[in-house]
This record gives structure tokens, C-alpha cells and sequence, in this order.
């Protein structure tokens, strides 16, 4: 049984895709897992259990079987650390007769109209000058209260709002941030705040990755308070899901890999994305045997659709998952979620046999529907793969909402994953 208020700290901190992989590694260290390093040789050993931080916003986990040998399987399982959310640009500072905001950009494919009139905040990361140039510092920031928002246009000056008004992502999702008198217009103000924040000096900031989050605390909702209402639960469910079941006492023979990578909603062709080779050198270096790779299988764990009930003609037909009926296998003949009937016959076989619900998601044949890390990360690891995850409704809006029982099927599922 999972904890809920753990899973609510998961979502109420993750405000960045650096502080949801923070919350990883330190998850992670009080389970005893040891820290390694991409730059230097590792000395691993059967028993072992290891991480890697890849650039602050990625991490691989893994554990080596007391009885590992070179001819045991390999069982991986993915999600992504980050969200739809908008990003803080260069030379931030807007001035506007009295009125301060923050110049920023659209990260992801967010429902940007539900970020209006919420309260927003930033966290992220912070390069400062340091004495070696190849090195600077890089600083952690999360100032943890609200401190903006973006104002809706009043009905009286915009009367046709409730017909649908295409919103322009740069003039009109700007946050306001304060007052600014004319003195404090060439201050750099929001510089200023981060360098308050930080205890720096404002000259000595070099560059930064700032996300502007909502700042809202997750809660149940429902007369039995059978759903969660959060920000946050693409992709957060998952990455908290896949912590709980490589933590887990694990099998006595084989490998088990747990890998969060960043820039999904972007498409994952980065350097600390899923198409990266990262995941693919680990292995190798793990096993040292490239034949390895294919006694390898891949779960790659995502948020899926459930049936909205004001909206259920955008369902498939006859394939319906609703909330707490389970977590999804989602499945497509075009890919865009990995689809193995081989693989998804394991998942279901272990489902059946530890009671654990599932259902399963498909799209409409007239609706492409979204994409995960799966087909991608499948590409470079070419080995059976599996879509899965929790069914939610308003998929990339400031709040999401899904199922309790569902979280608890998905944790279960990655537990039997990991130890069958």
C-alpha cells in the first residue's frame, strides 16, 4: 500500500523537472542507493543498488540481483520528470504603465487558459559566476510562494470570452509580478528577486532555467473523496510509482532499471532526454554485454485518457477506462504508444496474478490522440515495450484529476514488475 501523503509531497514539490529529480535521489539515498558518476568507472557488484543524476534533471536507477548472471533478463521502467508549464525567456523584466511582468514561453502542449487567475511561482536552477570558468555554480531555486499571476480580461471588455478566445502566447499569458515605479524600471526587478533569493549578486548571475509553476496544493475531491485533484499528476503519478517499486526488495537474480527523463512533453531528443543514448550506455555498462540489450523489456509509464463524462463521444467506441478502474495499457497500431501484444501479455498475466486492475486505452480511429517516451526510448533500445499508466481527466491543465485506486494499481503493478 502506497502513501498517500508521500504522493502528495511528490506533487506539492515538484515544481521543476530539477526538483522532482531532487525528490528522486533523496528518495533514493534513504533506500541505500549509491550514487555514480557518468564521468568516472564504477565498481558495482551483485546485491548493489545505484543511481545516476544526469544533468540535474534526469536520473537512472538500478539494482543487480544477489544471484545476477550474465544470461538473466532486464526489466526496465520509464516516465518523464517534467510538464506542460511556461518558462521564464532572457532580459525577463516587462514594464507597463506602473505594472511589472515577466516575459516567458510556452513549454509543452499546456490547456494555457486554465493558467489564468491562478497563483503562480518559479522554481528551477541558477548558474552563478564561479572562480573556474569551465565550472559555474549552479544553484536550486524554489521561492515556495505565490508571487504573480496572469489576470483574466473582464467579460465587460471582452464579451464573446465564452464563445472561446484563442489566447496569444506572447501578450497574453504574461504574468503580472507587481508594482514597478519609473525608478525601478531599469533594476532589473525579477533579477533582483532571484538574486534576494539566492544571496548573490545580481552581476554575477550568468544564465538560468526558471519554470513558472502553480503554486495550488494537491486535495481530494468527491463525495467519498474517491478522486485527486492536482497539478502535476503528468508525469509525477509515474515517477513516484517507479520509485516505490525499485525500492522494493528486489529479485535475487536479474537487473532492475528505473529511468526519469526530462523533455518529454517536448519530444525527448535531447541530451537528458529518452533519445538520448543514455539509458543504452547504462546498460552496457551495467552488463558490459551488448547481447544483453535483448533479454531486455520496458515499461514506459505515462498518464492515460479516461472517459470524461460530459465528453464521452471522444471516446473509442467500445474501449472506455474510467476513473479507479485501474491503470491503463494504452494501445496503438501507429505506435505513437508502444504497442507489443507479446509485452502487454506479460503485464496483464502479472495483473491477473497478483489481483491487481487494469484496463485498457485506445483512441479514436478519427483522433491521433498524444504520444509518450515509449515508442522513442524503444527505438534505441529496440526490445518489447509497454504503454502504461493512470487514467486522468484534463490532461496538461493547471489541475488534473484522477482516481485514488488507481495510483494504488499502477504502485502494484511496478512492485510485481520488479520482484516477480
Amino acid at each position: 500500500m502506497y502513501k498517500e501523503n508521500e504522493l502528495f509531497t511528490f506533487l506539492e514539490r515538484g515544481v521543476s523537472s530539477v526538483h522532482v529529480t531532487k525528490m528522486a535521489e533523496d528518495y533514493l539515498k534513504e533506500q541505500n542507493f549509491v550514487s555514480l558518476d557518468m564521468k568516472e568507472v564504477w565498481e558495482i557488484q551483485p546485491g548493489g543498488k545505484y543511481y545516476i543524476r544526469h544533468h540535474d534533471t534526469t536520473l537512472v536507477a538500478f539494482t543487480i540481483g544477489r544471484e545476477y548472471e550474465k544470461t538473466d533478463d532486464i526489466r526496465i521502467a520509464a516516465a518523464h520528470t517534467d510538464f506542460p508549464c511556461l518558462k521564464v525567456k532572457p532580459n525577463s523584466e516587462i514594464y507597463t504603465a506602473g505594472y511589472g511582468k515577466v516575459n516567458i514561453e510556452c513549454y509543452g502542449g499546456g490547456i494555457w487558459n486554465t493558467w489564468l487567475d491562478r497563483p503562480l511561482s518559479i522554481a528551477g536552477r541558477v548558474a552563478v559566476k564561479s572562480e573556474n570558468v569551465f565550472a559555474p555554480k549552479i544553484c536550486s531555486i524554489d521561492l515556495q510562494r505565490p508571487i504573480m499571476t496572469i489576470p483574466n480580461l473582464a467579460i465587460h471588455m471582452n464579451r464573446e470570452v465564452n464563445k472561446g478566445i484563442e489566447l496569444n502566447k506572447q501578450t497574453d499569458l504574461l504574468p503580472v509580478i507587481g508594482c514597478i515605479s519609473k525608478e525601478q524600471k531599469e533594476e532589473k526587478f525579477f533579477l533582483e528577486l532571484i538574486t534576494e533569493e539566492l544571496q548573490v549578486k545580481k552581476e554575477d548571475i550568468l544564465d538560468y532555467e526558471l519554470t513558472v509553476y502553480v503554486a495550488e496544493k494537491p486535495f481530494f475531491t468527491g463525495i467519498k473523496e474517491e478522486f485527486i485533484s492536482s497539478p502535476r499528476l503528468d508525469n509525477i503519478t509515474s515517477v513516484y510509482a517507479l520509485l516505490q517499486g525499485i525500492s522494493e526488495e528486489n529479485r535475487k537474480e536479474g537487473i532492475n532499471i528505473a529511468a526519469i527523463f526530462d523533455h518529454e512533453e517536448i519530444g525527448s531528443r535531447t541530451k537528458q532526454g529518452a533519445a538520448s543514448l543514455l539509458l543504452r550506455d547504462i546498460l552496457l555498462r551495467i552488463v558490459q554485454d551488448e547481447t544483453a540489450i535483448y533479454r531486455s523489456r520496458l515499461l514506459s509509464v505515462d498518464v492515460a485518457h479516461a472517459l470524461h463524462p460530459n465528453y464521452s463521444g471522444k471516446m473509442d467506441i467500445t474501449t472506455q477506462p474510467v476513473m479507479n478502474g485501474g491503470f491503463c495499457i494504452k494501445e496503438a497500431s501507429s505506435q505513437s504508444y508502444a504497442t507489443d501484444c507479446e509485452a502487454i501479455a506479460i503485464v496483464q498475466q502479472i495483473c491477473e496474478k497478483k489481483q491487481i486492475p487494469y484496463q485498457k486505452f485506445v483512441n479514436r480511429s478519427d483522433s491521433p490522440g498524444g504520444s509518450t517516451l515509449g515508442a522513442i526510448a524503444s527505438s534505441i533500445l529496440p526490445i518489447p515495450t509497454v504503454d502504461m499508466g493512470v487514467p486522468i481527466l484534463a490532461m496538461h491543465s493547471a489541475r488534473e484529476m484522477m482516481g485514488r485506486k488507481d495510483m494504488e494499481s499502477l504502485v502494484e503493478c511496478l512492485r510485481a514488475w520488479y520482484t516477480l
